[in-house]
C-alpha cells in the first residue's frame, strides 16, 4: 500500500438535529407547569415576544367535535381553530420534525421558510401575530386557585431548628445539631451513617452521640429515632412506661406483626392479660412522628384533556385552556426598530428573535394538536372504559395510537408524559390508559393488566374470613371468567398491591373477628 497523500470525494448522509427541532421536541413532552416556566422565560429575553392578557373568548380552547376526526395527522375540522391569524398551515416539513423516531433525529432535509415571510396583512395591520393556544381568566387579576388559600405549615425541620436555639448549646455543638436535624427524614427517624458524620464535621463519635442525646428529647417525641422499635421506645420512655416486658416485645416486634401472640407470651413473660394491654399501648404511640408537621404543599392535578359525553352518545374532547399559554408576537415593534437598525448586528439579532418567537408559537400550536389527536385516539380505543368502568379497560400499546393517528410512537409517548385527561370517572394519566395483555382462556379478547388487578382486588375484598382464597385457587376462579393468568402473575399484582398473602390475610380477619 503507497503512504501518499491523496484527494477522495465521499457522499454521505448526516442525520442532523436543529435548535429548533429540539425546542419543539421538548415542549412536545413537558407538563403544563414545566411550558408555563418556559414560556415566561421566552418572554423575558425575546423583546418580540408578549403575553396576551385579554378575556378568554369562545376560541379560546381547542375541541374535537367527534374523536373520527382524528384518522390522520393533517385531518382537517375543528384543529382549524387553533390555526395562526391569517399565516400559513404548518408545511410537512415542519409536521416531520416534531414527529421523529426514539433518538431524536431530524432525518428531513427541509429547510424552514423565513418565519417573517408568512406574517400576514391583517396581522401587519393591527401590529400583531397571535398564536391562539388558549388563555387564563381572571377576575379583576384575583387569582381564585386553591393553592393560595393554603397557609404555609411549619415544616419538621424547621420546628426542631426553632427548639435548637433553646437548647443553650456551645457553638460547636449546636453546629453538630443542625447536621443532624438535616439527616431527619419527613416521618421523624434518622438516616445517614454517624460514623461518616462525625468524619465530615471533624468531631469524635462521643461528642456527636452526645448531642445525638439531647436532641432526642426534642419534640415531637419519637424524632430522631433509628427504626421503629427505638421510635417507640422514646414514646413510652417519656410515658414512663418503659420497662423490660415492653423492651422484650420491642426488640421482637416481627413477631407482633406476624400475629404469633402464643411465642410473645413466652418471650415476655407475662399473661394474656398484660400482652395485650401491652399491645394497645403501643397502638397509642405514633410510628411516624415527623408527619405531624407539613411538608411541600401539595400540588392540585390539572388535566391538559377534557372529556365529555354529549347527548347523543359521542365524544367531545377538548384541550384545558387553562394549561395553553397564549403569546403573541409584536409585529409591529419589529417593524419599527427594524427600520431605525443600520448596524449588521443589530439587524441579525431582530431576525433571530422574529424566528425564534415564530417558532416557538409554531411549536406551541403543533403541541396543542398533537396532545388533542393522541387524546382522542384514547378515548375512541377505551370507549368502554369510559362508559362501563375499570374492568373493560383494553390492552393498548404505544403503536396502535401512533398507527390511528400517523405518527411515530416516540412522539406518542412523549405526549403522554406528564399529561392529564379528566372523565366522569376522575383524572388520569394519559400512560394510564396503555396497559399491557392477559391472555383470555377461549381464545377471544385479551385482558388489560389493569382490569386484571380490579378483578383481583374484588375477590380478595368479597372473600369470607371462614374462606380465604389463596393463590392457586384465585387462578382458578380467574379462569372462569376467561382470564388466563399464571400463579406467579397473581402473587406479583397481590404484593404490588400491597395485599398479604392468604396465610396473613386468614390470621388477620379472626383477629377481627375476635376483637
Amino acid at each position: 500500500m503507497a503512504l501518499t497523500p491523496r484527494l477522495d470525494l465521499r457522499q454521505s448522509q448526516q442525520l442532523v438535529m436543529t435548535p429548533q427541532l429540539q425546542q419543539a421536541i421538548k415542549l412536545l413532552q413537558m407538563s403544563y407547569l414545566d411550558l408555563a416556566t418556559y414560556v415566561e422565560q421566552e418572554l423575558e429575553k425575546n423583546p418580540l415576544l408578549e403575553r396576551d392578557d385579554s378575556l378568554p373568548g369562545e376560541d379560546d380552547y381547542i375541541a374535537s367535535d367527534d374523536t373520527s376526526d382524528f384518522e390522520g395527522e393533517n385531518d382537517a375540522g375543528p384543529l382549524d381553530e387553533i390555526s395562526i391569524s391569517d399565516d400559513a398551515p404548518l408545511s410537512a416539513a415542519e409536521n416531520a420534525a416534531i414527529d421523529t423516531d426514539y433518538d431524536n433525529i431530524y432525518t428531513s432535509d427541509a429547510t424552514l421558510d423565513n418565519p417573517s415571510d408568512s406574517i400576514g396583512a391583517d396581522a401587519a395591520s393591527t401590529g400583531f401575530l397571535a398564536a391562539s393556544t388558549g388563555g387564563s381568566s381572571s377576575f379583576s387579576g384575583t387569582d381564585m386557585n386553591l393553592e393560595n388559600t393554603l397557609s404555609d405549615d411549619v415544616s419538621l425541620r424547621d420546628h426542631l431548628a426553632a427548639q435548637l436555639n433553646l437548647l443553650g448549646l456551645s457553638p460547636a455543638d449546636k453546629l453538630i445539631a443542625s447536621y443532624l436535624i438535616d439527616l431527619v427524614s419527613d416521618t421523624g427517624y434518622l438516616v445517614g451513617d454517624l460514623e461518616e458524620a462525625a468524619e465530615s464535621l471533624g468531631c469524635t463519635d462521643e461528642r456527636l452521640n452526645s448531642v445525638l442525646d439531647v436532641l432526642r428529647g426534642l419534640e415531637p417525641t419519637g424524632v430522631f429515632a433509628v427504626d421503629l422499635a427505638d421510635c417507640l421506645a422514646l414514646q413510652l420512655k417519656e410515658k414512663n412506661r418503659y420497662d423490660p416486658a415492653i423492651a422484650t416485645l420491642l426488640e421482637n416486634l416481627h413477631l407482633l406483626a406476624e400475629g404469633n401472640l402464643k411465642e410473645l407470651l413466652g418471650i415476655c413473660g407475662v399473661d394474656q392479660e398484660d400482652l395485650a394491654d401491652m399491645i394497645s399501648e403501643i397502638k397509642e404511640l405514633d410510628p411516624k412522628p415527623g408527619l405531624q408537621f407539613g411538608g411541600e404543599v401539595a400540588q392540585t392535578v390539572v388535566p391538559d384533556v377534557f372529556v365529555r359525553r354529549r347527548p347523543d352518545g359521542s365524544w367531545h374532547v377538548e384541550l384545558n385552556s387553562e394549561t395553553l399559554p397564549k403569546v403573541l408576537v409584536n409585529n409591529r415593534y419589529y417593524s419599527v426598530i427594524n427600520t431605525k437598525s443600520r448596524q449588521k448586528e443589530e439587524k441579525e439579532y431582530l431576525s433571530e428573535c422574529m424566528n425564534s418567537a415564530n417558532w416557538l408559537i409554531k411549536s406551541l400550536e403543533q403541541r396543542a394538536q398533537t396532545i388533542l389527536k393522541v387524546a382522542s385516539a384514547l378515548v375512541e380505543e377505551q370507549e368502554m372504559f369510559f362508559t362501563q368502568g375499570i374492568e373493560f379497560l383494553r390492552p393498548l400499546n404505544l403503536k396502535t395510537i401512533a398507527e390511528a393517528i400517523s405518527m411515530h410512537e416516540s412522539t406518542v409517548s412523549r405526549v403522554t408524559s406528564n399529561k392529564y385527561l379528566a372523565t366522569s370517572r376522575g383524572v388520569f394519566e394519559l400512560k394510564y390508559f396503555f396497559t399491557s395483555a392477559i391472555n383470555a382462556t377461549s381464545g377471544g379478547d385479551s385482558h388489560s393488566a389493569a382490569s386484571v388487578r380490579h378483578k383481583l382486588k374484588q375477590l380478595v375484598n368479597d372473600e369470607a374470613p371462614n374462606k380465604i382464597l389463596s393463590d392457586d385457587k384465585i387462578v382458578e376462579l380467574m379462569k372462569l371468567q376467561g382470564i388466563d393468568i399464571a400463579r406467579r402473575t397473581v402473587a406479583k399484582y397481590r404484593d404490588a398491591m400491597n395485599i398479604p398473602s392468604s396465610v396473613e390475610r386468614r390470621r388477620l380477619k379472626k383477629q377481627l373477628i375476635a376483637s
